[in-house]
């Protein structure tokens, strides 16, 4: 581009704001009516124990070292990996 015609241009801006709020209705409006939350959220717990029971002592030895280290999210709620 040439600088020369800098003074040519229109700045364009958008706010976001009003786009991100319409976006996120249309994604609870797509979820319905049903749609439980604290069932989801229940469920996601409940899959997650499943996930890491049964373990032998080796493996537990590993997950108990990728939760120390954050890799892998604890039991705490709200559980997120620190990473």
């Amino acid at each position: 581009m040439n600088q020369d015609n800098a003074s040519d241009l229109t700045p364009f801006t958008i706010d976001l704001t009003f786009e991100e709020g319409r976006r996120r209705a249309e994604v609870v409006a797509a979820l319905g009516p049903d749609w439980d939350p604290v069932a989801a959220l229940r469920g996601e717990d409940e899959a997650y124990a499943l996930l890491y029971s049964g373990l032998d002592a080796e493996q537990q030895r590993v997950y108990d070292m990728l939760v120390a280290a954050g890799v892998l999210p604890g039991e705490e709620p709200g559980r997120a990996a620190a990473h």
